[in-house]
Formats: structure tokens, C-alpha cells, sequence
């Protein structure tokens, strides 16, 4: 299966803002896309009369700004959203058997931010239970018997396959950077609290990240520049600085994905990326353990009400984790999450030291695996949520049988502008591989 061809989004918001592309005929074409891919692709939770509602809500959106030149950044923009984000008038179910009613809320703060600034809610998209590793049905549009990754499994595969051209997505270890790899998107994850948290079922209340997925990074550049606040954009001239952090953390990644890497760090260097190899992290396991540790604890505090009513309810995987939190003492936590802020400040020096601007990785340990038993190996992208950094993917070439392959670029602490603006640069060089 080969996903559409996908316009970039910011040519696309363009259009739709100027009216050189009518919404309501866009939204027509949309829908065609929708009903030959999504039964395929499953990347929504169904609803009655898709359609027929954008097309209400994009008349009331038309008659509200009826001058382009009046009309908001993400006018008739569809956003599809991860299922554990509350939307007015959506239920959120956050892919679990729990009674919709104990999972109410206000309407997260993200979402609002959206549709003021005019993006239509497409739907909700598919996510894990409760954005752990517990699989929906949603498969990957490059090869439907691959995983799309997950917890923002939905999101991923419905802006790959053309369903949407935004969609929001929720980072605690790895569920941003690694299914926008699987599904060869831009997935943006920001630094952590720079997008509001607010109307979002917590997993890990310290590592979750608020982010959004895109076909390009003027895109996800764009959408930031409405849902971070103080925003500034950024101008960037020479290529970046690029650090590879040596040790062992990359030995994480296959020799598919290292071979990848490394023809990806050629292009860089060959277009004029200066790229510097930095011992780092070389505590690697101690810093998953810790990871590892604050998400379970978290999660067995957040969940300690919902469980003890309908324990019988959760996935076997969830429920293992937040069994596991219910051991981990407070001052166990509060030492882990002490040591995240630790690496916050080593990975931030040896970016001064080495007058780094970016650093570079595999975004996956490899290609989508087989099977929608599994999400995925989120190794990759741990340390970079462990930190707090921003990273995005940026897709950067597939494999033999056509499954797409990223490089993860991480930036320093809030400065998610800079990060967005070289990754617009690399970004072309990239597309070589492609």
C-alpha cells in the first residue's frame, strides 16, 4: 500500500486562507480520500456523519471570517486528535474499556488554541490504552501489516496516509519521534511544558510532552507558532552545528538504522553541517531505569482511583505498570526525577562545550516492525523526553521494502524555534535519501 501524495501543509493552509482553494471543495476531496483509506488504515475512532459535520462547521467558519485577509493561521485546517485530549463534544475513551463518563473533562487547552485559530476537529484518532504499550487497530499505511508505532498510533498513520494534514500527538517516552518515523511524517515533540498539558489524561504528569505531527516541518513550524506561548520565530542562516552523541545510547539502534544514520550524517556533512562525534550519556541504562521508574510511579498515582474501581478493565500491560508503580516510594521518585534534571544540564553543557546547535540520532532502533502485537521499540527517543529537550523527525529515507526511516534532531532547553528553523533547512538535504 502506498500512502497519497501529500500536499505540505503550509502551502495548503495558504490556499485554504486565501480561498484559491475553496474549504468546502477541499473537504469534498478529503472525504474521498478518507472512505478509500481509513477503512484500511484505521486510524480514527468511527463516527456518524463525518462529513456532513466539517462541512457545517466550515460554513460557520466561512461566514465568521468571510475576508482572507482577516481569516486565522489554521483556517479550514483538519486536525485529527489523539483520544486522550478532551474535545467539546467529543467522548474521550484514551483506547480503554473504562466508562466514557469517568473519563470527562474540560476541553484541553491545546485543542481550544486550535480552533481559535480556525482548524476544524477532523476526529478523534486511535491511541493506546491511556497512551501506554497496549496496540489499537490502527496499522501503518506504508504496509498495513506493520505497526504504526504508538501511543500516538492514529495520529501518525492518519496524517501518512493523507487523512488529515495535522493531527495532535502526546510524547512520554517515545510516542511522537517514533511513529512519525514508522509512517515517514514530521512529528514534533516541544520542550517539556511548552504546549499546555491541561485537558489531557495524564500518564506521566513529569515526562509527557504535548506535540503534533505533520507532512512537513513548515507545518509543524506553523502550528507551533499558535499553540506555544512566546512564540519567536526564528532566522537561521549558516547550516547548523551537529553533535552525534558517541557512546552507549546508539548502540540501540540496528545496523539497518546505523547504516541509515550514517549515510544520513553523510549527506549533512557533504551540504555543509559541520558534525562533531561527543561522548554522552554514557550512563544509558541507569538513565532508562530511571525513566522507566518515574513512568510507572506516575502512573500508578494518576491511575490510583480509576484501578481500584475497574482494575479488572485495564489491558494486562497497563495494568503491570501501574502495579509496579504502586511499589516505587516517593522518595524514589523524587531522586528520579532529580537525575532527569541532571541530564537536562549535561546534555545542555556538552552542547556549549562543543558549540553544538542540534544533536542528531536514529529516530527509531530500525524500520516499523511486522505485527500490531507490539508499538515499537521507543529506546530512541527516551533520553530526549527524559530531558526534556524538543526533537522532531524528519523523514529521511526508507528501506528496501519501502518502510520509511527518520532522523531525530533535538535542540536545547525552550529553544524549540531554532530547532524548527534548521530543521526547515535539513530538510531538503535529507529528502537525497529519499
Amino acid at each position: 500500500m502506498n500512502a497519497p501524495t501529500k500536499q505540505p501543509l503550509l502551502s495548503l493552509a495558504n490556499e485554504l486562507r486565501l480561498g484559491n482553494l475553496p474549504l468546502e471543495k477541499y473537504l469534498d476531496g478529503l472525504e474521498a480520500i478518507f472512505n478509500d483509506q481509513e477503512p484500511l488504515v484505521q486510524a480514527f475512532i468511527e463516527e456518524d456523519d463525518r462529513f456532513g459535520r466539517l462541512q457545517r462547521e466550515a460554513a460557520d467558519l466561512i461566514n465568521k471570517f468571510p475576508q482572507p485577509l482577516h481569516r486565522p493561521p489554521l483556517f479550514g485546517l483538519p486536525v485529527g486528535v489523539k483520544d486522550i485530549f478532551h474535545v467539546d463534544g467529543f467522548q474521550t475513551r484514551a483506547g480503554s474499556r473504562l466508562p466514557t463518563e469517568e473519563l470527562r473533562g474540560r476541553e484541553a487547552a491545546s485543542v481550544t488554541i486550535l480552533k481559535e485559530a480556525g482548524a476544524l476537529i477532523m476526529g478523534k484518532t486511535v491511541t493506546t490504552e491511556f497512551a501506554y504499550f497496549s496496540p489499537g487497530p490502527t496499522r501503518n499505511p506504508h504496509n498495513l501489516e506493520h505497526t504504526p508505532g504508538g501511543s500516538s498510533s492514529g495520529s501518525a498513520a492518519a496524517v501518512a496516509a493523507g487523512l488529515c494534514p495535522l493531527a495532535t500527538g502526546t510524547q512520554t517516552i517515545g510516542s511522537i519521534v517514533r511513529p512519525a518515523s514508522y509512517c515517514g511524517v514530521v512529528g514534533y515533540k516541544p520542550s517539556y511544558d511548552r504546549v499546555s498539558r491541561k485537558g489531557v489524561i495524564p500518564l506521566s504528569p513529569s515526562l509527557d510532552h504535548i506535540g503534533t505531527f505533520s507532512t512537513d516541518v513548515a507545518g509543524v513550524e506553523l502550528t507551533a507558532s499558535v499553540i506555544c506561548p512566546d512564540w519567536q520565530l526564528a532566522l537561521v542562516e549558516d547550516l547548523p552545528t551537529l553533535g552525534i552523541p558517541v557512546g552507549p545510547y546508539l548502540d540501540q539502534a540496528s545496523s539497518i538504522a546505523l547504516d541509515h544514520f550514517k549515510a544520513s550524517c553523510t549527506i549533512l556533512a557533504d551540504a555543509g553541517s559541520p558534525i562533531v562525534r561527543v561522548e554522552a550519556m554514557l550512563d544509558f541504562a541507569s538513565i532508562v531505569d530511571r525513566h522507566n521508574l518515574i513512568v510507572a510511579a506516575e502512573a500508578a498515582r494518576v491511575h490510583a482511583h480509576w484501578y481500584d474501581q475497574y482494575g479488572e478493565l485495564y489491558h494486562e500491560k497497563t495494568a503491570a505498570l501501574i502495579e509496579r508503580g504502586r511499589e516505587i516510594s516517593t522518595t524514589e521518585l523524587l531522586e528520579a526525577i532529580e537525575g532527569r534534571r541532571q541530564l537536562t544540564q549535561k546534555l545542555s553543557m556538552l552542547m556549549d562545550e562543543h558549540d553544538l546547535d542540534l544533536w542528531i540520532s536514529p529516530s527509531a532502533p530500525g524500520v516499523a516492525p511486522v505485527g500490531l502485537e507490539s508499538t515499537g521499540d521507543p529506546v530512541m527517543n527516551l533520553p530526549w523526553t527524559h530531558s526534556g529537550l524538543p526533537s522532531v523527525n524528519i523523514p529521511s529515507g526508507q528501506d528496501g521494502h519501502g518502510l520509511p526511516l527518520g532522523l531525530q534532531v533535538a535542540g536545547k532547553w525552550y529553544e524549540d524555534e531554532a530547532l524548527l528553523a534548521w530543521s526547515i533547512q535539513l530538510e531538503p538535504v535529507l529528502n537525497q535519501n529519499n
